[in-house]
């Protein structure tokens, strides 16, 4: 398996980041295998959506109504409504994985590799992206 780490700059809002050009250059000409996306943050997530007709807005105001800042959430350091940020990976999960074919990723036409950080309090943030070859 072959392994890196991508820095990414999210600032101070929420964020659906397409990671999509990123992972089809790691892929690229590395015959068949598996490619994994993970997130090592326990705030931010890896979801597979289109992107750039609204579904990015959808989704980050979706998490807000199911996740709303305004809570009375536990998990209180950081901003408010911080703890929010905590459950995310509980419904968007810190990793997805898509089969490689020729070098090439699988994604249906719309489907994008996206980044999700609702944690306003960390704008620097990475993921890592591994290969198993097939």
């Amino acid at each position: 398996m072959d392994s890196e780490l991508i820095d990414l700059r999210t600032g101070t809002r929420e964020v659906v980041l397409d990671l999509t050009s990123r992972c089809e250059e790691y892929v690229a000409g590395r015959g068949d295998g598996l490619l994994h996306v993970f997130v090592p943050h326990a705030t931010a997530g890896v979801a597979i959506l289109e992107t750039g007709a609204g579904s990015d807005t959808d989704l980050l105001a979706v998490l807000e109504e199911l996740l709303p800042r305004d809570f009375g959430w536990r998990h209180r350091h950081g901003t408010p409504g911080h703890g929010r940020d905590h459950v995310l990976p509980a419904i968007i999960p810190p990793y997805a994985t898509i089969p490689v074919l020729d070098g090439r990723l699988t994604l249906g036409t719309w489907q994008s590799i996206c980044f999700i950080d609702t944690n306003i309090d960390n704008p620097e943030r990475q993921v890592r992206l591994s290969f198993l070859a097939g």
